[in-house]
């Protein structure tokens, strides 16, 4: 079996089924945000935090919930929320704290119809196996494929947004750390 060939075709095959539409509108949102803050668990929330990293390196305002550099929110900011399942009990009470806010939220899931889904005003479907939906079969563990499809997700949303603001590789890496 020729595994790099079998994961990067499931890859392909899971992005196809995607809308280029709800990637538009998180893209919107994005840019009409004052604030864009990322939340996830797991290896979900692996993968949202390096979206962080990125929309930092446009020059966006973002924080990561729960670091201490995150800063106070504001009506209008965004909240995007990497859950497979779209039902964790933390970030389920962190989205409704959000809308009591009056942020807009965002979800990126598997889990169309999740409770976080109902509370989402951007729902980001991705297609692939979560541990609350398991009739998407892959050869992959657990729900690696979500998890690749959501960084794969994030960068392509990185690219509409450099498209958007006219940002470049190199605009980016001026803002890259320097005290590592």
């Amino acid at each position: 079996m020729d595994y790099l060939r079998t994961v990067l075709d499931e890859l392909n095959l899971t992005g196809m089924k995607m809308s280029q539409r709800t990637l538009e509108s998180l893209a919107d949102a994005i840019l009409d945000a004052g604030r864009v803050f990322v939340s996830g668990a797991g290896r979900s929330g692996l993968m949202v935090r390096a979206f962080a990293n990125r929309l930092m390196h446009l020059g966006l305002s973002v924080g990561i919930v729960g670091d201490v550099s995150c800063p106070h929110s504001t009506p209008g900011d965004l909240l995007v929320i990497g859950s497979g399942s779209g039902s964790a009990e933390s970030l389920r009470a962190l989205a409704q704290k959000a809308k009591d806010a009056r942020m807009k939220v965002a979800l990126v899931t598997a889990t169309p119809r999740s409770p976080i889904a109902q509370m989402a005003d951007i729902v980001v479907t991705i297609p692939a196996a979560s541990k609350d939906r398991s009739e998407v079969v892959s050869a992959q563990p657990m729900a690696s494929l979500f998890e690749q499809m959501c960084l794969i997700t994030y960068d392509a949303l990185v690219l509409a947004l450099m498209d958007r603001t006219g940002e470049t590789s190199a605009s980016m890496f001026a803002r890259h750390a320097d005290l590592e």
